[in-house]
């Protein structure tokens, strides 16, 4: 442990700022509106597939799985089935323009029913997609509506090296965090949450801010085990991450399990996160 603390001190001190390149938000949040719009047109099947890359991920069904294998591209849409509607709340982008996210509120039927949480990747042609694509149980009865605009997270003027050394940084602050979880999870997360980070944790309001985050930690199980990442993803500018892994926990003397959703910014402290999750597992059949 101190080892890994150590290091993180060290990812810390080293740092850097990286140059300004144009990067606009709102090149993520015209994604995400155009593909909820093709949902309605399309539905879910087909417009998931539209819109992620060939290696995109969703966790469904208690395990990550890629869009494609599990989605059916010859879905027939059925326009008399319930609409699901969602829009941006929360919107970001990496300095060098790559890599960027949204998050917001969902509906089902007209029923507001949770929050989304997209990881979008610029394409070669310059399009957008996504590679990352899940939800979260947390209310979204008291979000802004689909007419207003969504606030937009600072972009960061700091960057490792290169995208595999945003990687191995965030792969060390991720055995620091999971590391302080096995003890104390509320402790541990609160020392790396940036302070105008959002924390969903179902089935709270999202929180959002420092003075809403112990609160929601409050809700969660005092100790976590989190496994190292799965997999994720960094921006060209190594100043975004996104990373995706296992957590198990005891709850009324249960044992539970479901996978964590992690998105880092560089900042002049180091790495901070600035969004977190938890997704559980569906329960076992006939429990």
């Amino acid at each position: 442990m101190p080892r890994l603390i150590l290091l993180a001190a060290l990812l810390i001190a080293f740092a850097r700022p990286v140059a300004a390149q144009p990067a606009e938000a709102s090149q993520v949040v015209a994604a995400e509106r155009a593909f909820a719009a093709d949902g309605l047109a399309m539905g879910v099947d087909r417009s998931f597939l539209k819109w992620s890359t060939d290696d995109a991920i969703m966790i469904a069904g208690g395990a990550p799985q890629r869009a494609h294998e599990i989605l059916d591209p010859n879905a027939v849409f059925d326009p008399a089935a319930p609409s699901l509607v969602w829009w941006p709340n929360w919107a970001g982008i990496a300095k060098s323009g790559d890599l960027g996210f949204t998050t917001g509120g969902v509906e089902v039927g007209g029923a507001r029913t949770g929050h989304y949480f997209t990881v979008w990747q610029r394409q070669s042609d310059g399009s957008w997609k996504w590679v990352y694509d899940g939800g979260a149980g947390a209310t979204s009865a008291g979000v802004p509506g689909p007419d207003t605009e969504p606030l937009l997270l600072p972009t960061s003027v700091f960057g490792a090296p290169s995208p595999e050394a945003a990687m191995a940084e965030v792969r060390t602050v991720e055995a620091v965090l999971a590391a302080g979880a096995l003890r104390d999870q509320k402790g541990a997360h609160l020392a790396l949450l940036a302070p105008d980070a959002r924390l969903y944790v179902a089935p709270l309001p999202p929180a959002i801010g420092a003075d809403a985050f112990p609160a929601a930690l409050d809700a969660w199980p005092s100790r976590f085990e989190l496994s190292a990442p799965f997999g994720g993803g960094s921006s060209q500018a190594g100043d975004m991450v996104w990373t995706y892994g296992r957590a198990l926990w005891t709850r009324d003397e249960t044992p539970r399990a479901g996978h964590y959703v992690h998105l880092w910014q560089k900042r002049w402290a180091g790495w901070m996160l600035v969004f977190a999750q938890i997704i559980p597992d569906p329960p076992p059949a006939g429990g």
